[in-house]
């Protein structure tokens, strides 16, 4: 396991489950459940309301210790001063990334496939959000699952933290640490559920056990 508690549990937000609840309601009811980290993901909205949203969630969680990470978007993420970026395999390469966040920004990076973890920036990123592990319906072009032996796999490989993505419940989430994950990011799992709370309880509970 990771030592670092921050990559544990990490909800990662979508607007189009949430059912018109606030994401800052649910990732404050999934942080008071266990969530470790937050990851704001917004793909539609306007960058003056993605920062207006970033800017009230950091100010919500930073007395609660809880990182605010921000999807793809640098220049959110330093405009609200978050505690760090998440970069998928077609963004920003890794370099490019730390130069504008600087050295003490958490850098996050999707691995989708194994040999990706051969390239440097899998292996200078602070974790590493693998998956899909299972088939999941929050990502239309999302990669074929890896499955828990693609996990199996991906941890003989590397020492970086991993965070199992992809199908992510209470129900699968001792079986991803027994095959090597560090920690899960979990996305409708938690945002759909009707008590976001009680849903991180749960996956939290499972993994820890």
């Amino acid at each position: 396991m990771s030592a670092d508690p921050r990559f544990r549990l990490c909800l990662v937000t979508d607007r189009e489950l949430a059912r018109g609840r606030s994401l800052i309601d649910i990732a404050l009811a999934a942080v008071a459940g266990g969530a470790t980290m937050v990851q704001l993901r917004e793909k539609t909205i306007a960058t003056r309301a993605f920062i207006e949203e970033a800017r009230a969630l950091k100010a919500r969680l930073a007395p609660l210790g809880a990182p605010l990470i921000i999807n793809d978007r640098a220049d959110i993420a330093l405009a609200v001063d978050a505690d760090g970026l998440h970069v998928g395999q077609d963004d920003m390469p890794y370099a490019t990334a730390r130069a504008l966040m600087g050295p003490a920004r958490i850098i996050g990076l999707s691995i989708t496939a194994l040999d990706q973890l051969d390239a440097a920036d899998a292996r200078a990123a602070d974790y590493l959000g693998l998956g899909p592990v299972f088939a999941q319906m929050t990502k239309v072009d999302a990669t074929a699952p890896l499955g828990l032996d693609g996990l199996r796999a991906a941890r003989a490989m590397t020492t970086r933290p991993l965070m199992a993505i992809g199908g992510v419940h209470a129900g699968v989430a001792a079986g991803l640490r027994r095959a090597g994950a560090d920690g899960l990011a979990v996305v409708s799992a938690i945002v759909a559920a009707a008590d976001p709370g009680q849903a991180t309880r749960e996956i939290a509970a499972a993994f820890a056990a």
